[in-house]
Parts: structure tokens; sequence; C-alpha cells
């Protein structure tokens, strides 16, 4: 069986086909669209209407993609950047009525659990008790869980693109500006990251493009080396980073390992998220998991079929998440 999804972020619109035989996807074919969203909303958070019929033609020629491949679906969802913009319903029904596709939103803990799981299907079982983490544009991901899924999962309003926007006014930024960012992330993660440390977890995950560039960046082999090397990164060359980073404007900040363009500016901000989350959880050493939230949806719709989707993602047309989906979300132990 092949199957198609789609995936709506702060930077890029990804498309990925995968052939799901004996429960493992494998890809087979990727493709991106760099439509910016974060960049193009208002002061509200709203989504302009140029840049939802950007989002439109990016989806419709995901689709059209798919069916070239042969791939069911697509599964198209968006992350906080449409899930937290006011006019939300309006951009999904475009969507919809655009190219036929149901894109939907996930709750910030549903997508957390889904790049857990995610994770634990990469590293398995001997990983142990087992914390993520998942920077994105919008929120941070915070999982813990002993088994297939988590006990535990949280989205903090600390996504690398929101705090760049919100805390860093100077290029490159002012000492003051790095301080007060700081403070803020340590406010936002207190209880998030006193579970984790209470937790003591085996293993701790990080996962994301911003994670897997800032561990480039730290000194992890390139990605041309594979998805099975193991990728490590320690919390003490992470503060490294955030020295680097913070001493060039963000148009220098490409010119290093791993910084690619489109996500230089934000860069600095989802190291201090990276480098503070792991310290204020006790966590000194990471491995970088080349699966996330795609793959996590690929097996959780493997695993449960086209019921588990229709349960957990978003009508269109009210864009309010079913209530199957929510009281799941409200019962979770822990």
């Amino acid at each position: 069986m092949r199957v198609s999804v789609v995936d709506a972020g702060s930077n890029t619109v990804r498309l990925v086909i995968a052939d799901v035989e004996g429960g493992v996807p494998l890809p087979v074919h990727t493709v991106k669209w760099k439509l910016r969203l974060s960049e193009q909303v208002g002061a509200d958070g709203s989504l302009g209407a140029d840049a939802v019929e950007q989002l439109v033609e990016a989806v419709a020629a995901a689709g059209s993609t798919a069916q070239r491949w042969s791939a069911s679906g697509p599964l198209a969802f968006a992350t906080a950047v449409v899930r937290n913009a006011p006019n939300r319903q309006e951009v999904l029904r475009r969507v919809w009525t655009g190219t036929g596709i149901r894109m939907c939103t996930l709750p910030g803990e549903t997508e957390a659990e889904l790049t857990f799981l995610a994770a634990r299907r990469w590293l398995g079982w001997n990983a142990g008790p087992l914390a993520l983490l998942d920077i994105g544009g919008g929120s941070l991901e915070v999982a813990f869980g002993r088994g297939r899924l988590p006990d535990f999962a949280a989205s903090l309003p600390l996504g690398a693109n929101r705090l760049t926007q919100e805390m860093l006014a100077t290029d490159p930024p002012t000492a003051a500006e790095l301080k007060a960012l700081r403070r803020r992330v340590r406010h936002e993660l207190r209880d998030v990251a006193s579970r984790i440390r209470w937790e003591s977890p085996r293993t701790t995950a990080v996962s994301s493009r911003t994670f897997q560039q800032l561990a480039r960046l730290c000194g992890v082999p390139p990605g041309r080396h594979g998805p099975f090397v193991r990728r490590e990164m320690l919390r003490q060359d992470l503060l490294g980073a955030i020295d680097a980073l913070a001493a060039l404007p963000a148009a220098e900040r490409a010119q290093l390992p791993g910084i690619s363009a489109p996500r230089a500016a934000q860069s600095l901000a989802g190291a201090v998220v990276g480098h503070t989350a792991l310290k204020l959880m006790g966590v000194r050493r990471v491995v970088v998991c080349p699966w996330a939230i795609r793959e996590g949806v690929l097996l959780r719709y493997i695993e449960e079929g086209a019921d588990w989707w229709a349960d957990t993602s978003v009508d269109p047309e009210t864009a309010a998440p079913p209530r199957a989906a929510a009281l799941r979300i409200a019962t979770r132990p822990g």
C-alpha cells in the first residue's frame, strides 16, 4: 500500500509519499513548497488572502503529485501557524473547496503524541523511558512515556519563529533581548520541565528541522551520511551554538554548518529554547531522531486505519476537533 501525507508548517508545505509494506513507512518520494506562511500573518495572527491562495495551490499540487505516484490520501494537516490563526475555519474551508482535500489542524498535544510515536518506533524499546522534544515554528511539543504512546504530552507557545518575531527585534539581538527571551522560555517551561526531570527519562530524543540544523551546527554527521548514523548532541555544544548564532546577523548565520537561509533568522531562538529546555530538564545529551510528526501520522494510520484519522482530524466545516479526539487527550494518563 502507498500512502501520502501533507504537512503545512510555518515555513514549508511538505509532501511525503511512502510505501507501508510490513507496517513501516518507507519514503519513495518527497516534495516541498517554501511558502513561509509565518511571515504572512497579520497583527492578530490571521493568514492573509495571498497566503491562503498559496497554501491552496501547494496542497492542490501535492494532491496531484500523490495521484501520479498512485498513493492514497493525502492525509493533510497544518501545524500551529494555521491552528492558531483566528481565521482558521476560513482557511480550512478554502483548502477544501479549492482542492477537494480535507486539510485539518491537530491539537498541539496530539502533535506531541504522534511525534513521540515516531521517535519510539525509530529508537525502539531499548531507548527505555523516553522524553521527546520538537521545536516547530509556532510551538514546542514535549512528551514522555514508557510505552508506545506517551503518558504525558504538552504543547507550549515556544516556537522558534514565534519567539523571533515577538522577542528579537534587533539583528543581531541585544544582550537584553536574549536575557528576556531566556526568562520567557524558563517561565513557560517551568512546570513541564519539572515533570520531565521527575520522570528521569533514560533517553531524550529531539526532532524537527530546527533541532536537526542545530545538531549539524554542533558537529553531528551531515545528512548525506544517511538516516541510520546515530546522531547525538550535547547540551554544552548547544550553548556554544547560541554564542555563535547571537554574534551574527541572520543573513550571515546561513553560512554556518547546517543552518539554511530560510531558517537562519529563527535559528537563534530555537537554540535558546532547546538549551533552556534541556537545562531545566536535567538532560545533558540527546539523540537526534529523523522521524517526526509526518511519520507519526503514517504509523498511526497504518496501525489504526482511516477511522483513526477521521476521529482525530478537524472537520473543515467547523474547524473544531471531534469530541472523541478531545476526550482522548483530556483523559490521557499523567
